[in-house]
């Protein structure tokens, strides 16, 4: 029972992992950029997760991702599992999610 308590807090933190992901880039879709930073900051208070995040998308010009572009982000962060009087280990996780982008730009 010990263990399965130890790992929970793993599988918890990969399924917001995930949902973070899939809110962002929905986020991105819907602005056209990945200049997306106030959601990521709503995402991390509310999860209070503190992912590293890496964009990768067809820029049109400077963050800006053109109509049916691919956008694609993979977030990153490590959890620690503890195993009581043994220490503790730490874990990484990653969420992946992608998308396209629904804005042109002229």
């Amino acid at each position: 029972i010990s263990f399965a308590v130890n790992f929970l807090p793993v599988f918890t933190a990969k399924q917001q992992l995930d949902l973070f992901a899939s809110e962002i880039v929905r986020q991105a879709e819907i602005a056209g950029t990945t200049n997306v930073d106030n959601r990521v900051q709503v995402l991390r208070e509310q999860t209070g997760l503190n992912p590293q995040i890496r964009w990768d998308c067809d820029y049109h010009e400077g963050r800006k991702v053109q109509l049916n572009g691919d956008i694609m982000v993979t977030l990153t962060e490590s959890v620690d599992i503890g195993f009581f009087d043994f220490g503790s280990f730490h874990v990484e996780i990653q969420a992946k999610a992608s998308g396209k982008s629904e804005v042109y730009y002229k």
